[in-house]
């Protein structure tokens, strides 16, 4: 009997798996800038972009208009998307392996709910005090202040179990939520609207000016959890068992959750709260090629990349012209997985 396909792709070189997986995400990106309610011939894409960035290599044939909707709007929309999804895909297994928790994500922090009470604090409340970055900076803010406080709470005696850290997690979100909506009930009810489409997530904040950020966030942060690869790997084995190869997993897991906070913080404080893109991710990836770490991550990012910037297609297709918030679709999708996974489970 032959191997089944997943048995086949888990020893498949990373390289000729990343490759096509490359290629398909630059389609994605260019038919998610082309797609829309204004849409543009897919040629025209990267002709727009080379001469947006090479203004003298290349005649203009095409309208101000598309130009500023192809460059100014779309393509910081896409990247963001591909930083968001890679992002909370790439968290998402890390913390599911340092935890051995399958169902530990990106939000275990309650980083989403303080980002979500920066957010609301200042639409409803002080107003743009940093103009266009204003949103970005409270919501940053509001996301290290709550894993300041799940650390303290999670690190009694100084130790720093995935037990206690969950637990922590779990109560902080809540905690902080129940003040996010209170500031709502009591604050201008104008601002409802904004601030329900923040807290479902979206993309629509992406600006080339506020990219670097993220961006730079995102490939530092990446480039250690790719280097630390080994030390899942042992982590998913078992405290003891790191222990007897040497790992020292206090240290080695506080520096690991502290990263994927950062990366976590930054990400929500651009695109608000998108759920179950860390969650679905690496079970499918974990599914398909395997457990090593070292696949596990350049994959989940991949992967995850390329979700959600077919998502944010559909969150813009679906109810056109009005957008639809990203976080409905990323909850139903969530929602249908969980389901399968349900009925697949044996009795």
């Amino acid at each position: 009997m032959s191997d089944r396909p997943d048995k086949k792709l888990r020893h498949q070189s990373l390289g000729i798996i990343l490759v096509p997986l490359s290629i398909f995400l630059l389609l994605s990106m260019t038919v998610a800038v082309a797609v829309g309610p204004v849409s543009v011939p897919l040629e025209k894409v990267w002709q727009i972009a080379f001469q947006q960035i090479f203004p003298d290599l290349l005649e203009t044939n095409w309208s101000k208009g598309q130009a500023n909707i192809i460059w100014d709007i779309r393509f910081p929309r896409v990247l963001l998307g591909v930083i968001v999804g890679a992002g909370l895909a790439t968290v998402g297994a890390v913390l599911q392996a340092t935890t051995r928790n399958p169902l530990a994500d990106p939000y275990l922090f309650g980083v989403s709910s303080g980002a979500a009470l920066g957010a609301v604090t200042v639409i409803v409340h002080l107003g743009s005090f940093a103009g266009l970055y204003s949103l970005p900076i409270a919501a940053f803010i509001g996301a290290l202040c709550s894993l300041l406080l799940v650390a303290l709470l999670s690190s009694r005696d100084s130790q720093l179990t995935s037990d206690r850290l969950i637990l922590a997690g779990i109560s902080v979100s809540f905690i902080l939520m129940s003040l996010t909506n209170f500031m709502i009930f009591q604050g201008d009810q104008r601002a409802a609207h904004s601030v329900v489409f923040w807290m479902l997530g979206g993309l629509g904040m992406a600006r080339w000016s506020q990219l670097w950020i993220p961006a730079l966030l995102f490939i530092g942060g990446f480039s250690y959890l790719l280097l630390q690869a080994r030390v899942l790997n042992a982590l998913m084995t078992g405290e003891e068992s790191a222990l007897t190869l040497g790992i020292d997993v206090k240290r080695h897991r506080l520096y690991l959750f502290t990263c994927c906070a950062v990366i976590t913080g930054i990400i929500v404080a651009l695109s608000g709260a998108i759920g179950f893109v860390g969650l679905m991710i690496p079970h499918i990836v974990r599914q398909i090629f395997g457990s090593d770490n070292r696949r596990v991550l350049p994959l989940c990012a991949g992967i995850g990349a390329i979700f959600l910037v077919w998502v944010d297609v559909l969150a813009r297709m679906l109810l056109s012209p009005q957008e639809l918030p990203i976080g409905i679709i990323t909850a139903a999708f969530g929602g249908v997985f969980f389901v399968g996974l349900l009925l697949k489970r044996p009795d």
